[in-house]
């Protein structure tokens, strides 16, 4: 059978597909509206309170990095983040341009540009992080805190099963979103995580 590309695709590739049960259609359904609720939560909120400065995503995730990292270099953080160093420098610029960021020569090098985040952007993440809570929180505290957790861990070993059937990509990992922690198992899987805090901010 061709495929839309020009490419055949062997029938014979489905022929020895599992025939899922009941549980597998529930899972899909409520998964699907899972992700569609949490997006139009997420995206609200986003809009809600990031428009004003007209930031990208993209730019908000160089933005959540930098909040939780001191003093990170521009190489650095196009590496952790797997874009170009131009890329990087874009969106740093127009993060600049907002005062949410701020750019100093090393001490210690004076070759070397380091990036902090302004009061402003440091703001912004934590009043994003609220707006966010404020919207969730009330709907996972419902369940009860151990409800939550057996959610929770569920959760973790569909994604850590979902994830072993899949290629090991060469970007870094963006999939939890900022929400790191230190024994996280789709590190282990999926290579370091870029969002991951890397210095202790000073108090």
């Amino acid at each position: 059978m061709p495929a839309g590309d020009g490419r055949s695709i062997d029938a014979g590739s489905f022929s020895e597909s599992p025939n899922p049960g009941e549980g597998f259609y529930c899972f899909l359904r409520y998964g699907h509206i899972l992700s569609s609720l949490l997006r139009e939560f997420l995206e609200s909120a986003f809009l809600d309170r990031l428009n004003p400065y007209g930031l990208t995503r993209s730019q908000f995730c160089f933005l959540k990095l930098i909040t939780g990292n001191s003093e990170l270099q521009v190489c650095e953080l196009a590496r952790y983040l797997g874009v170009s160093p131009a890329a990087s420098s874009k969106n740093l610029d127009r993060l600049e341009e907002l005062g949410l960021v701020v750019r100093e020569t090393s001490p210690t090098d004076r070759r070397a540009t380091l990036i902090s985040a302004s009061s402003s952007g440091r703001e912004l993440v934590a009043s994003f992080e609220r707006l966010k809570a404020s919207r969730l929180a009330p709907a996972i505290d419902e369940l009860g805190e151990q409800r939550a957790a057996d959610l929770c861990d569920l959760l973790e070993d569909v994604c850590l099963n979902l994830l072993k059937r899949q290629m090991v990509s060469d970007e870094p990992c963006m999939r939890c979103a900022g929400y790191y922690r230190e024994d996280c198992a789709v590190e282990a899987l999926q290579g370091e995580c870029a969002l991951k805090p890397r210095r202790r901010l000073e108090a």
